[in-house]
């Protein structure tokens, strides 16, 4: 049996033992019920029970988006992954579509209250308690976005605040008057109205905001992006956290070690493998991160491919006295995302976090073109202050590029307010 540390977190022993009883009453809620799932079993001859966490790895297949798809697009409109009749679930969803057609995903209501106490587990983390006001700023579509995180704080006592169909400046006037604690944004938009209240001339620093709750892109354990984020948010410290639509919220931030994600184990069995070979990753090494879905049961995912890139943390108890995995550096980017430019292995974080760096630069935006021989990249730049000089501001990120990738990347200065902002997900990467 596990044990419970001194911080009131199961160990290691105690979190396996939980996963593998939680993971076996998903398997055996699964056939004949949940049709999805009962034909990969039966196709690929793995039995509905897991001996072991170990074996569980080794014999049962690997779910991926692809799959979910065709499986949508062969049973319109919502598939085969429905563990029980339609009339058992309440909200719908699609993902956001960055990546080829939105899926759509059902929820009964005892897994959508499963990712309530999930995101409660993420605000706990990041010291969020009843007395604080949260916002969120958020389109509240039907991409699953922060839906969570607004129930989840009301629940929790919070007053909250819903910021959708409101423009950015009506956004931060009811941030400043509402006395608002806690904002819930992606990377980019945090940044977005940061820069609008300076171009304003609001005082950030005369705000209540104390926590930025980010998610929706990997920024949020970006120094550079941090930084940029707390600097323009005098007196807050930004909170990293991550999910999809497809399996729910699955991190939050250590609150010891920022940029640092750890995964809700208790309610998630990951993995860590090359995603060229498949085999898992040692403590330490970089892979995709695969998970099964513990308590959702009305639509779950088994080995869910996320294709996010992380790097595993080291078996060890973290220094806020957790066992669960860390992701060092948060989510590093995509495994489908990575373009290779002369040779060069080039992600859309690593270029974020070069042109944070450099400092100076208010938005970008990143031409890929792809060409008979080659795929070259040319970025664009739109500076912070226009009386700035544009010849330098191009020649010190040419420099950077140059210095942290090996690589001649051609930067272009375009004029204050030509390059679009984001609400939601940044759409700063364009194929030519």
């Amino acid at each position: 049996m596990g044990t419970t540390s001194k911080n009131h977190f199961p160990d290691r022993a105690a979190l396996a033992e939980l996963q593998l009883e939680k993971l076996n009453a998903l398997l055996g809620a699964l056939v004949p019920s949940n049709l999805f799932y009962s034909r990969k079993f039966r196709e690929q001859a793995a039995a509905p029970h897991a001996e072991s966490l170990e074996a569980f790895s080794r014999t049962f297949p690997f779910t991926t988006k692809d799959e979910l798809s065709a499986d949508q697009l062969r049973r319109p409109p919502y598939g085969s992954n429905l563990t029980f009749s339609l009339e058992r679930y309440t909200k719908l969803h699609h993902t956001s579509g960055m990546q080829g057609t939105p899926l759509r995903w059902l929820d009964t209501p005892e897994s959508w209250d499963w990712m309530l106490r999930n995101w409660e587990q993420v605000f706990r983390a990041a010291d969020v308690h009843q007395k604080d006001r949260v916002f969120c700023a958020f389109s509240f579509g039907p991409f699953i976005g922060f839906w969570l995180a607004f129930e989840a704080a009301a629940r929790m006592g919070c007053l909250t605040m819903p910021g959708g169909g409101l423009s950015s400046e009506l956004r931060l006037l009811l941030i400043m008057d509402h006395g608002i604690s806690v904002l819930c944004a992606t990377p980019t938009y945090a940044i977005r109205l940061g820069e609008l209240a300076r171009a304003t001339k609001l005082d950030l620093s005369k705000s209540a905001v104390r926590v930025i709750l980010v998610a929706g892109e990997p920024g949020g354990s970006l120094p550079a992006t941090r930084a940029r984020i707390e600097s323009l948010w005098p007196g807050a410290r930004v909170f990293d956290h991550h999910g999809m639509t497809e399996v729910g919220p699955v991190t939050h931030e250590c609150p010891e070690r920022p940029g640092v994600l750890h995964v809700i184990e208790s309610s998630y069995l990951p993995e860590v493998i090359d995603p060229q070979t498949d085999m898992p990753v040692a403590p330490e090494g970089t892979g995709e991160l695969v998970l099964t879905t513990l308590g959702r049961t009305g639509s779950p995912v088994i080995r869910y491919r996320t294709r996010d890139l992380v790097r595993r943390g080291p078996d060890a108890v973290c220094a806020c006295g957790r066992s669960d995995l860390t992701l060092e550096g948060g989510i590093l980017g995509r495994t489908d995302d990575m373009i290779v430019v002369r040779g060069v292995n080039v992600y859309p974080s690593a270029v974020d976090e070069i042109i944070r760096t450099c400092g100076g630069i208010s938005e970008y935006r990143v031409r890929v073109q792809a060409g008979d021989s080659m795929t070259e990249l040319l970025v664009e730049v739109e500076p912070e202050d226009p009386e700035a000089d544009p010849y330098a501001l191009v020649d010190r990120l040419g420099k950077a590029f140059q210095a942290s990738m090996s690589l001649r990347i051609p930067v272009t200065c375009v004029a204050p307010g030509d390059l679009p902002r984001f609400e939601m997900k940044a759409r700063r990467w364009e194929r030519e």
